[in-house]
């Protein structure tokens, strides 16, 4: 068994470390450096796109913080104007009620006069009518032979009965 590649050969083997060595420097010279620095790069990379993120995710939050601030200041503000509605509403029913109760309290005063006066204009024309039947009254006991005296105290006796007895306006 003499094989040549399992025998020990100094020359071979001082060849294979000096291969080994120059390829060990040709990869370190070409590959690892290069790869090296691909790596940090692509660590570089990604630690500022996890710093973006960290970033973007605090941006996010902010921007939700103030959106839901603004959303409550927009709902405290509907809150507001539908309050000050509900309050001029209020005003402007209770204006209309106090308007329509002036009106109708000016309607039933012009009644209450409208009445009196109507009152007033019969009480007239019943006065007149009952002066003219005592008239009428008064001429029939003259004609009975009854003295002008005595007729015209029976007449003012019954206006004054009439007057006392007849309504009062208001």
């Amino acid at each position: 068994m003499d094989n040549p590649l399992v025998q020990p050969d100094p020359g071979l083997a001082i060849w294979t470390i000096v291969t080994f060595l120059v390829l060990l420097w040709l990869l370190a010279k070409f590959a690892w450096r290069p790869l090296l620095r691909a790596l940090d790069a692509r660590q570089d990379a990604i630690r500022k796109s996890l710093e973006d993120a960290e970033a973007a995710r605090k941006a996010a939050e902010d921007a939700n913080k103030d959106s839901a601030q603004i959303l409550q200041e927009a709902r405290a503000e509907a809150e507001g104007i539908v309050s000050a509605s509900r309050a001029e509403a209020e005003r402007l029913r209770d204006e209309i009620r106090q308007h329509a109760r002036s009106e109708a309290e000016g309607i039933v005063k012009d009644a209450r006069a409208q009445i009196d006066l109507e009152t007033s204009r019969a009480l007239r024309q019943i006065r007149g009518e009952i002066a003219d039947l005592s008239v009428g009254i008064a001429e029939k006991l003259i004609r009975r032979n009854c003295s002008q005296e005595a007729n015209r105290d029976l007449i003012e006796e019954t206006l004054k009965q009439i007057e006392a007895t007849a309504p009062r306006p208001n």
